[in-house]
């Protein structure tokens, strides 16, 4: 069944007007121009960021089918300015480019789909039974400004999509280390809150744990904190996931995972997760593999981290004693959760480890140092104590002579 949308006159008119005075651009540019031709598939590129979904189409094989950019629109809101692309003579070749916000009001401005999906944990989601996506798409089409009963233009649909796993990680994420501003919807309004991480070097959490530019020893056991500030009593921090990277960037390298769910790396201790406002957890220093040859290895901590209702914590964290019931709690638990935007990604300073041997040779210096400081006492009493006796020899003999 088609549907058929009614434009306005005056609409009309504009857009006739608008292509008019596209068309002696469009011919200096796009006349000779090998893009100049009817429109393929690949004419769209699509850009799936964190916070920005952004589309460009060629514009000159618009034009090849007797359209401008004035005629194209997402979704077929031609009745929306937000919904019409800005044209860029300046690209080779030109382009049209569209670009929303992935907040779900902003999406629903210009008739985008906005789909989640439940799916079953795989890859580095195993442990966990039910992963939420959401799925935002639709397409950019053109508008055929003929008044007639006929046209010979061929109508233009370009579609686009983009797939987020809402709970996790989302590629290109964008970079965290001071801190996120987390924007949770309570019951009473909306409140900012605030995330950061924290590493110390005491079992206290108190004393920050500062790393030399020589780097830290090999197997140093590092505290780190995840701390939610401005947060009103209702919610916990629930750790999901921590791991390593050989980039400041969650995706995208080389990485190592110190827990997810039950899973836990044989030197991590998870102590606080879930019960309070810090999430809080341990590991010893180590270097990545691919850092052999390099004096110190660098590395950056990650964790997913969310807020959990306090009376709902206990039923999303997996019992460990049981794998399998584990992923079963958390699965029954999955509609109770916190809003998916909720979850961020925060992100540690860098972490540098020095080599074994530069650590031991380290170490091995450290404990001489006391041993040359008994040798100079030695060696400077014993100089004070011959000084003190041929002093007092000296003074004896001439006392004698004195009384001779």
């Amino acid at each position: 069944m088609k549907t058929y949308r009614t434009i306005s006159l005056a609409t009309l008119v504009c857009q006739l007007g608008l292509i008019l005075r596209s068309e002696a651009q469009s011919q200096t540019v796009c006349n000779t121009h090998n893009t100049y031709r009817p429109p393929e598939n690949t004419d769209i590129t699509v850009v799936c960021g964190t916070k920005t979904m952004a589309m460009s189409i060629f514009l000159c094989p618009v034009y090849h089918a007797l359209y401008n950019e004035s005629l194209m629109a997402l979704n077929g809101q031609f009745d929306n300015a937000e919904c019409y692309g800005v044209p860029d003579w300046s690209t080779d070749p030109p382009t049209l480019k569209f670009n929303f916000t992935i907040a779900e009001s902003d999406v629903a401005v210009c008739h985008n789909n906005f789909k989640i999906t439940s799916e079953v944990g795989t890859g580095m989601f195993s442990d966990f039974s039910n992963v939420q996506f959401v799925n935002i798409s639709g397409i950019i089409s053109s508008l055929d400004p003929s008044a007639g009963t006929i046209t010979y233009r061929q109508q233009i649909l370009y579609m686009f999509s983009c797939r987020y796993p809402m709970q996790y990680l989302v590629n290109n994420t964008q970079l965290g280390v001071s801190g996120v501003s987390l924007a949770v919807r309570d019951n009473n309004g909306s409140f900012i809150s605030t995330l950061s991480m924290q590493l110390y070097s005491d079992t206290g959490y108190t004393e920050p744990l500062i790393v030399p530019e020589t780097g830290l020893n090999l197997k140093t056991r590092i505290f780190v904190g995840v701390k939610a500030t401005n947060l009103t009593n209702r919610f916990n921090v629930l750790l999901d996931r921590c791991y390593a990277t050989t980039s400041p960037f969650p995706s995208n390298s080389t990485y190592y995972d110190l827990f997810v769910g039950c899973t836990r790396d044989g030197q991590t201790r998870v102590e606080l997760n879930g019960v309070s406002q810090m999430a809080r957890f341990s590991f010893e220093a180590f270097r990545f593999v691919e850092h052999k040859n390099l004096t110190v290895s660098t590395f950056y901590l990650h964790c997913v981290t969310r807020l959990c209702e306090v009376s709902r914590c206990s039923a999303l964290l997996p019992d460990c004693s049981s794998p399998a019931a584990g992923r079963r709690r958390r699965e029954a638990s999955s509609n109770q959760d916190v809003p998916a935007n909720n979850m961020v990604t925060v992100t540690s300073p860098p972490i540098m480890v020095t080599k074994l041997n530069n650590a031991a040779s380290s170490t091995s210096q450290g404990n001489s140092s006391p041993l040359v400081g008994v040798i100079v006492a030695v060696a400077i009493l014993t100089i004070l104590f011959i000084s003190t006796a041929a002093f007092l020899g000296l003074y004896l003999r001439r006392r004698k002579t004195a009384f001779q």
